[in-house]
């Protein structure tokens, strides 16, 4: 299992589920539109570390983090 978390306005809690690349997290979504907006324009981390392969193997016990565009002043 991996634990995912959506981060500053994206609003939703902490989720846990078994996917084995972030390409399975993509299709994990595919029906929700509110979050597939999101993923289209975050940032994505993987303890910690920013990613951009959807096919980079995930381990069991990893942190997926959505990463929204900030912005402030």
């Amino acid at each position: 299992m991996v634990k995912i978390e959506f981060l500053g306005p994206i609003g939703r809690d902490s989720l846990e589920i078994d996917i084995k690349n972030l390409k399975e997290l993509k299709d994990f979504f595919k029906e929700d539109e509110d979050i597939q907006k999101w993923l289209k324009i975050s940032a994505v981390a993987v303890n910690d570390s920013l990613v951009s392969s959807l096919e980079m193997e995930l381990k069991d016990g990893d942190k997926i983090s959505i990463l929204p565009p900030v912005c402030g002043g």
